[in-house]
C-alpha cells in the first residue's frame, strides 16, 4: 500500500492569512513547507481510494476514472467542501464512504450528482475495498467522525485524524494487532490546558505510546506547531515524524 498525505494542514491551513509567524513567513517563501486541507490518498494494485475530499481541486487532481471511491472521516467543510463542485460532472458515479451523519455538508444529499452516498459505514465492521479491507473506527470530535484501518497482504495502517484523545473502545481495538504506520491527527504544541477537538503533542506522543505503532507520521498540524517545532527542531522521539504535503509514505 502507497499512502500519499495530499494536505496535511488544519482548517487554518499554512500559511494563515495575515499571519507572520516564522512558520507562516518560511511557508510563503518556500512551497514545501505550506500545508494545504488534511487528505490523503491510499493506492494498492487495483485500488485507490481518496480520503477526505477537503481539497477544492478535485476535479483537476483526478481525471474521470481515476478513483475507486472517496472515504470520509466526517463532514466538516475543511474536509469536504471539494465534494460541492465535484458532484456535477457527468456519465460517471463516485463511491462516497462515511460516517452515518444525517446532516452531511451543505445540500450535498439533496442534490449529489454523480456522488454515490448510498452506502454508510458501521463502527468496528470491516469492508472490503477490492483487495484491501477497511475498518473505520469512532472518534472523538465536535461531529460524528471517523478514523480508518486499512489492512492488505499482512500490513495495517491506521489513518486518525480530527480526534482529542481516542474513545476507549477505539483504543481497545487498535491494541489487538500491530500498526505498521500510524497518521494521527497533531494540531498544536504542546498546551497547558486540555485540547478540545484536536490533539495537542503531548497528547499525541501519549497516543502514540499506548498503541502497538511501529510509525507515526503527524497530520492536520498547524502552523503554531510548525513555528514550535522550529524552535525545538529534535523534539519528536524516534519513529514519530511531521507530515508534508506530498509525502508518500509505503506500508
Amino acid at each position: 500500500m502507497l499512502l500519499t498525505l495530499l494536505g496535511t494542514g488544519n482548517a487554518r491551513q499554512v500559511p494563515v492569512y495575515h499571519c507572520e509567524c516564522p512558520a507562516c513567513l518560511r511557508a510563503r517563501s518556500h512551497a514545501q513547507y505550506r500545508r494545504g486541507q488534511c487528505s490523503a490518498l491510499l493506492e494498492w494494485e487495483g485500488g485507490r481510494w481518496l480520503i477526505d475530499a477537503g481539497l477544492t481541486d478535485l476535479t483537476d487532481r483526478f481525471p474521470p476514472g481515476s478513483l475507486n471511491g472517496i472515504l470520509q472521516t466526517h463532514y466538516h467543510a475543511d474536509h469536504a467542501q471539494g465534494l460541492l463542485h465535484l458532484r456535477w460532472g457527468v456519465n460517471t458515479r463516485i463511491p462516497v464512504l462515511g460516517p452515518p451523519d444525517p446532516d452531511g455538508l451543505a445540500d450535498l444529499y439533496r442534490h449529489p450528482g454523480i456522488l454515490d452516498f448510498s452506502r454508510t459505514l458501521v463502527p468496528f465492521q470491516p469492508e472490503d475495498l477490492g483487495g484491501c479491507t477497511v475498518t473505520p473506527v469512532p472518534l472523538q470530535h465536535s461531529r460524528l467522525t471517523f478514523g480508518y484501518v486499512f489492512e492488505r497482504g499482512g500490513k495495517r495502517c491506521a489513518y486518525l485524524t480530527d480526534t482529542v484523545g481516542l474513545p476507549a473502545d477505539t483504543a481497545a481495538w487498535l491494541r489487538r494487532e500491530p500498526l505498521d504506520l500510524l497518521v494521527l491527527d497533531c494540531s498544536f504544541p504542546p498546551t497547558e490546558t486540555a485540547p478540545r477537538n484536536h490533539n495537542d503533542l503531548t497528547l499525541a506522543l501519549e497516543t502514540v505510546q499506548s498503541l502497538p505503532v511501529r510509525r507515526t507520521v503527524l497530520t492536520h498540524i498547524g502552523h503554531e506547531l510548525d513555528a514550535w517545532l522550529m524552535e525545538y527542531e529534535n523534539a519528536l522521539p524516534d519513529g514519530v515524524e511531521a507530515g508534508h504535503d506530498g509525502r508518500v509514505v509505503e506500508v
